[in-house]
């Protein structure tokens, strides 16, 4: 059976796009799996051999076992936290007519364009013992607060860098949601709340759904935040790959690393989304 022209057409359209994701991604991923089942060697990336004692020292010690939970911990809770934080701005971004639109909108998106490097030094100058807040602190006769090279730090930083990953998203899908549904709604004697509880906000979960794996999966990822923001205080298993494969030059374990956290990420991603997935089908 010989494919449809219009099927030859699509393939030959989407032959670039699958070129660069077997380049930058396929390829990427297969030679740090084959590195992490390969010999640690101190001559050269790795050994000759191959082993599955990378994972096993991994997974039989507490030690990044206890990093895998912070990881995920410093990322769901940035999770909850740019849904608390951005739903609301979404929503009047949705359905603002106000002639400020634009410019929330461009509010919305100036963190983007200021890299992630400054963002966490600006943070750094308002966070630190001697920073902003605390000298405000001070002034008003308060006790001063360890604001940064802890989790709190890190967690503040990374809201700030990926809540836009959760605005934009959620944005979209309320503006793709009729308004006449609520209309509905309140005309069968729904008040605002209900209908906003009962029509809006379930049918905006999708929107939810892609800001949190956005925002899940870049922040258990980051590196430059918690490094900075940490002050190597805040070990994640992001810095302890760069740890392994800059720092001890150990590339077989970094890519091990790197796999489980990966693997992580995705159990976590699934067991996550499974909640919001069955809200959005009771509502349909």
């Amino acid at each position: 059976m010989t494919a449809q022209p219009s099927s030859r057409w699509s393939l030959f359209l989407a032959a670039p796009s699958l070129g660069v994701v077997l380049i930058f991604v396929v390829l990427p991923y297969a030679n740090i799996l084959l590195m992490s089942v390969r010999e640690p060697s101190t001559t050269a990336v790795y050994g000759d051999g191959f082993t599955l004692d990378n994972y096993l020292k991994i997974l039989l010690d507490p030690f990044y076992l206890w990093l895998l939970w912070r990881t995920f911990k410093i990322a769901l809770v940035t999770v909850m936290a740019c849904i608390v934080l951005g739903y609301p701005v979404a929503l009047h971004l949705a359905r603002t007519p106000s002639r400020t639109r634009s410019m929330l909108y461009a509010l919305v998106l100036s963190p983007l364009l200021t890299g992630v490097v400054v963002r966490c030094f600006g943070w750094l100058v308002l966070l630190a013992n001697n920073g902003a807040v605390n000298m405000l602190l001070a002034d008003l006769g308060l006790p001063r607060l360890r604001l940064v090279y802890n989790e709190f730090g890190v967690i503040v930083a990374c809201v700030h860098v990926f809540l836009p990953m959760m605005i934009l998203p959620v944005m979209n899908t309320i503006q793709s949601i009729d308004p006449r549904y609520e209309e509905a709604a309140r005309t069968l004697g729904a008040t605002p709340r209900q209908a906003f509880l009962r029509v809006l906000l379930p049918l905006s979960l999708p929107g939810v759904q892609s800001g949190a794996v956005l925002v899940f999966v870049l922040t258990a990822s980051a590196y430059v935040i918690p490094a900075l923001l940490g002050g190597g205080r805040v070990q994640t298993m992001p810095t302890i790959v760069v740890e392994q494969l800059l720092g001890t030059l150990l590339w077989p374990s970094g890519a091990a690393i790197a796999i489980l956290l990966s693997i992580g990420i995705i159990v976590v991603l699934l067991l996550l989304l499974l909640p919001l997935r069955f809200a959005a089908r009771g509502v349909a």
